[in-house]
């Protein structure tokens, strides 16, 4: 019927975001567990898993298993966008680090361009091509997997949350080269013993502080209003 079928396309589009709130709610005591370069390669597989499953769901005859992978999608999105920013933010230099940050919005904002591009019918969005264009978010994913093992973990999060000195200096000489890196290793360690005093709040607790209202109220309007732009009708 066709209220059934708007129904189910209506589930298989707000799915994402009910796997991204899932996803991002998890992601700060992941980090804290398991470290960024741990949680960023083990998303990487939940990402290409999605994509598989996305992309066999033609030849499964099987709508469940869109519903499936775009949920598994919004999962795997959610933790990366907190992971990326923080991740490449404490391997860059600090000369180089608002310019490092910038550039995810940047990337994700062409991605989002490339994948609109891709889904008109003269490309991947045709009838006998779209299972590969919901497949094709497992390619980065499969790229940053491959790539990644040759970078270290983060130094703030080998030093802070382990304690490995040495490792925070071996990852920052090999991220930055060899060289004078003690005022950066300072500036970790006087974030460190600032974190120590400072309470971390919960969801609930920073909705009920008032020192952060105002802040709380900009995100919100802001992120409330990039959704009722019209993006998503395009």
């Amino acid at each position: 019927h066709q209220d059934n079928l708007l129904f189910l396309w209506s589930i298989t589009v707000s799915i994402f975001g009910i796997g991204g709130l899932l996803g991002s709610s998890g992601s700060r005591y992941l980090t804290v567990k398991y470290g960024k370069k741990k949680c960023l390669l083990c998303n990487n597989l939940l990402m290409i898993v999605a994509a598989s499953i996305m992309g066999c769901s033609k030849i499964a005859q099987s709508f469940e298993m869109i519903l499936i992978g775009r949920f598994m999608c919004g999962i795997s999105a959610g933790l990366c966008v907190p992971l990326h920013y923080q991740y490449v933010g404490e391997i860059s230099p600090r000369k180089l680090r608002g310019f490092a940050n910038s550039t995810s919005s940047l990337f994700w904002s062409l991605g989002k361009a490339v994948g609109q591009i891709s889904g008109q019918r003269e490309l991947l969005g045709s009838q006998s091509l779209w299972p590969l264009l919901m497949a094709s978010c497992g390619l980065p994913a499969l790229v940053q997997l491959v790539t990644l093992p040759f970078f270290p973990e983060s130094p703030p999060y080998l030093l802070m949350h382990k304690g490995d000195q040495e490792g925070c200096k071996k990852a920052i000489r090999q991220l930055w080269g060899e060289g004078h890196h003690q005022a950066e290793i300072d500036d970790i360690m006087k974030e460190k013993a600032t974190m120590k005093n400072t309470k971390i709040l919960s969801v609930l607790e920073l909705m009920k502080e008032p020192a952060f209202r105002w802040q709380l109220y900009m995100i919100a309007i802001l992120s409330a209003t990039i959704q009722l732009c019209g993006i998503n009708a395009v």
